[in-house]
Formats: structure tokens, sequence, C-alpha cells
């Protein structure tokens, strides 16, 4: 079970569309304290010369997602250090970019849960969005390749096909500290 004694870091990661900020949402909600950081926020905390994570020049997106994983990693240890354990909602595609996020959380015990209910589920959630909160992604195959190759045996990947986000958010709740811990 996740606890309030020793505030470790929750990294929620998937495919847009596994329902990782309804399900962090609920897993916040359970703990006494807790802050919920969404990269999707941070990442939109820039408002002029935005570039999104896909898009182009590739390097300024690629400067723009570091300068995100920073940001969520210093308010990760922001709120640890004040005593709220941080859960973290994004996108980490990679290897690379999670021993990023570790080498930015040395104090910290990292619980690494990979929401992964399948591509057809991902993709029909995210259609069920509102318009607005959607995110037009065409790479659903080559994604899920690349975490399934890069990230498959890191963490505790968590097939939520058949489970509501209560019910994901229970299990992780109840079991992440046991089966998700990377360092």
């Amino acid at each position: 079970m996740i606890t309030p004694e020793m505030p470790d870091c929750l990294i929620v990661t998937g495919m847009p569309g596994a329902g990782k900020s309804t399900v962090t949402r609920r897993v916040a909600e359970r703990l006494p304290h807790s802050a919920r950081l969404d990269g999707d926020f941070i990442s939109r905390l820039i408002v002029s010369g935005r570039v999104g994570a896909l898009c182009e020049p590739a390097h300024e997106a690629a400067r723009q997602v570091e300068l995100c994983n920073r940001n969520l990693c210093t308010l990760a240890n922001n709120c640890s250090d004040a005593g709220f354990t941080p859960v973290i909602d994004w996108v980490i595609p990679d290897r690379k970019q999670l021993d990023f996020f570790l080498s930015l959380l040395p104090a910290r015990q990292v619980l690494f849960v990979v929401l992964a209910p399948g591509i057809e589920a991902c993709q029909y959630r995210n259609h069920l969005r509102d318009p607005q909160e959607r995110f037009d992604f065409d790479g659903y195959e080559d994604l899920d390749a690349a975490m399934k190759r890069e990230l498959g045996d890191v963490g505790w990947w968590l097939d939520t096909s058949t489970l509501t986000p209560e019910e994901s958010a229970d299990r992780i709740f109840g079991e992440a500290r046991r089966r998700a811990l990377v360092n």
C-alpha cells in the first residue's frame, strides 16, 4: 500500500487514452496528503512559442519535453519534501526519459505504473473525450511497440482494459509499493 509515512513518487504513464488523468486523480484522492502533477498541464504553461512533443521543429519539441520533465521532477521533490505524495501523470515513452526522471528524483522511491489497456481501448477512450481534451494521435502502434521494447521489464504494467477507473486506482493504491518500485 502507498503510505503517507514516506512520500514516494508515483509515476503513472501510458498511451493517450489509457486513463492516466482519471486514475491518477482517483489515486491521489485516496492519499491523505498528495499532489497530482499533470504533465500536459505543465507543458501548456508555455504559451508563446510552445511546440508539442511530436511537433516540429523536433529539436525544440525535445527541449520543451525536457523542460516539462524537469519541472515535473522539481514539483515532485518540493511536494514530497513538504509531506505530499506526488502522483505524476505523463507519457514517458522510453527508458531514456524514465532514467532522466530517476536522476532528478534521487532521494525518492519511485513507483512506476504503466496503464496498458491495449491500443483499441486507448483509441476508443480517447475518442470518447470532450473534443477539447482529445489527443489527436495516429502513432499508437509505434508508441506501444516502443514502450514495450524499452520499458517492458520496468515497473508494473497494469492491464486496465476490464477495470473501471476506481478499480484501477484501488489496485494501484493497494499494490504499487510491492509491484512498481523501480529504484
